[in-house]
């Protein structure tokens, strides 16, 4: 008996899902067509809104970057206008650095523009985030217990940092500068907010990371001293040098370069030692900051000067002769008198040969 197959039922118009290659009909079509149509009403305003939201987030934080960015812009082109401003004037020359204060400031409006921005911009974020409703406290749980591993491990860097941004903002030094940071010291060839460069004296390089530096000496603010002590012979007449190193520094200050750098009259404090052989006088004067050297080196060469004229001889320098010199002794070449000359002395006496004992008759036995 041959089997047969049963015929074809057709799909029932309630079937949702018609087998493959059957057409659709304009009923199934119109209920797929209403179904997509009601989600879409349902979650439009949702999509709509969570956009919006994004787009005015983002609106505002890149406007708020924007103007902030632009104010700290223009702050710093102000603050470098007006170091220009006093430049050329003698005030300007004395008191400014142009260069320092450019450095210092484009620093300073690096390290705010550099901060606002990541503010900004990291808040924009997150609430992007929380627009899209996504969980935010793992991440924020996350981001804090890394930024806790960083901070360790980074320590140095971010002591190195800050103390950096603290350095600045306070300006405890600056370009040209010359410093004693500690660890090394010389002239100040770059500031940054890592690591400091000093030039020594030597003409070496020291790259001194910020967090090293436990006190600084600033040689460069404000003014500096120079200081020469000058050491004669006590029978000097002190009213006679003070008037000689007068006359010297009147004539030091008339002259150029030495009255720009000379802030201040070059005065003799008076004795800072007396000795049995030598007395030293204190010789000051207020000083362009940095030049005090230069300034100590041409006090020397000029008192040295006006001393060899006057006749004056600073300690340890080749004695000149007097008229007052003891004469020669002459019985200083003779030698003592010797204990041995006369035979009578003790000396003498004890050095004198014991006499033999004279041969008698020959008592030798036969």
């Amino acid at each position: 008996m041959l089997w047969s197959a049963p015929p074809a039922v057709p799909p029932s118009a309630s079937d949702p899902s018609p087998s493959a290659g059957t057409p659709v009909t304009l009923d199934e079509a119109a209920r797929q067509a209403g179904e997509a149509a009601g989600w879409v009403e349902q979650n439009w305003a949702t999509w709509v809104n969570t956009g919006l939201r994004i787009v005015l987030i983002l609106a505002i934080a890149v406007t708020l970057r924007f103007l902030i960015r632009r104010a700290l812009t223009k702050l710093i082109d102000r603050m470098n206008r007006s170091a220009q401003a006093v430049q050329g004037t003698a005030l300007g020359g004395l008191l400014v650095n142009a260069e320092r204060r450019r450095q210092r400031s484009e620093a300073i409006g690096s390290v705010l523009r550099s901060v606002a921005s990541f503010l900004i911009m990291g808040t924009a974020a997150l609430m992007v985030l929380g627009a899209f409703q996504i969980n935010l406290a793992p991440l924020l749980a996350s981001a804090g217990v890394a930024g806790v591993a960083i901070g360790f491990g980074a320590r140095n860097l971010v002591t190195d940092f800050l103390s950096g941004v603290f350095m600045i903002l306070e300006d405890q030094y600056g370009v040209g500068d010359s410093i004693d940071a500690g660890v090394a010291s010389g002239e100040v060839i770059e500031v940054g907010l890592r690591v400091t460069k000093l030039r020594g004296a030597d003409g070496e390089i020291w790259y001194v990371r910020n967090g090293e530096i436990k006190r600084i000496g600033n040689l460069s603010q404000g003014w500096a001293t120079a200081g020469v002590d000058v050491t004669v012979r006590p029978t000097e007449d002190l009213d006679a040098l003070k008037k000689l190193i007068e006359g010297v520094a009147e004539e030091m200050a008339a002259e150029e370069p030495w009255n720009e750098r000379l802030w201040g009259p070059i005065e003799v404090l008076g004795l800072t030692e007396v000795m049995i052989d030598s007395m030293t006088l204190r010789v000051s004067a207020k000083t362009m900051p940095g030049k005090a050297l230069g300034v100590e080196r041409e006090i020397r060469w000029r008192i040295k000067r006006a001393f060899d004229a006057a006749g004056i001889r600073i300690v340890g320098g080749v004695p000149l002769a007097t008229d007052d010199t003891p004469p020669a002794d002459p019985t200083a070449a003779m030698a003592a008198p010797s204990a041995f000359a006369s035979p009578t002395t003790p000396q003498s006496l004890a050095t004198t040969p014991i006499p033999q004992p004279s041969t008698g008759p020959n008592l030798a036995k036969n």
